[in-house]
């Protein structure tokens, strides 16, 4: 069985897999409060079900919130050390395209999320296969990116913004915020690693500590 969890963005989300059956899910929006719902989540979806039964685990790695990141990344590394099984990072991006490909039935994703400071975040996914990893750049410049990219479905908390920009032919997803049942699915389909992923930065965090110094 395989534990999924996000907390990197938006959301709070769960999902348990035993192989392809869907085992529990669980999703919640959520802007703060991760760090205390992530636990009450994982004890519900695991109802009934022992965590030696499991034997792969899944984290989003980002980009995403500097706390939201380190949140689900702190709980998961904890399980990995404790259970002494694999645990595979899946990038927030990658994890909210793939959702928006299967909604749509495109064959091709971009994903634009809000970056603050007039940014975005940017993956672009064609088929199997990530073509622009995640980037934060200014919001015009992904546009950019997306228009030479060409038709596909778009996705993330800008993509309204982006679909109006962009025009006719682009469609518009529903897809918001990853899913830990993206990122369990994503992850199955990858081989284990024995290394333990840590947090994809994109830039240093906004928050600071009195006197100045970036919250590390």
């Amino acid at each position: 069985m395989l534990l999924a969890v996000d907390t990197a963005l938006g959301g709070c989300s769960v999902a348990l897999l035993d192989g392809d059956d869907i085992r529990a899910h669980i999703f919640e929006p959520m802007d703060r409060g991760h760090a205390e719902r992530l636990a009450p989540m994982v004890q519900e979806a695991m109802h009934g079900v022992a965590f030696t039964a499991l034997d792969r685990l899944a984290v989003t790695t980002g980009p995403g919130t500097f706390t939201g990141q380190r949140v689900g990344l702190a709980f998961m590394r904890g399980l990995r050390l404790a259970l002494k099984i694999p645990l595979t990072g899946v990038t927030t991006l990658e994890a909210i395209a793939v959702a928006a490909m299967q909604e749509t039935g495109q064959g091709r994703a971009a994903v634009i999320h809000d970056a603050r400071r007039d940014e975005a975040y940017l993956l672009l996914h064609d088929g199997g296969t990530v073509v622009q990893q995640p980037v934060v750049l200014p919001f015009q410049d992904a546009l950019e990116r997306i228009r030479i990219f060409g038709i596909c479905a778009i996705a993330g908390t800008s993509a309204p913004a982006a679909k109006e920009a962009l025009g006719a032919g682009f469609t518009l997803s529903s897809v918001r915020q990853p899913d830990a049942l993206w990122v369990a699915r994503l992850a199955a389909a990858l081989p284990p690693t024995r290394e333990a992923p840590g947090p994809l930065y994109l830039r240093a965090p906004d928050a600071k500590l009195p006197g100045g110094k970036v919250l590390a």
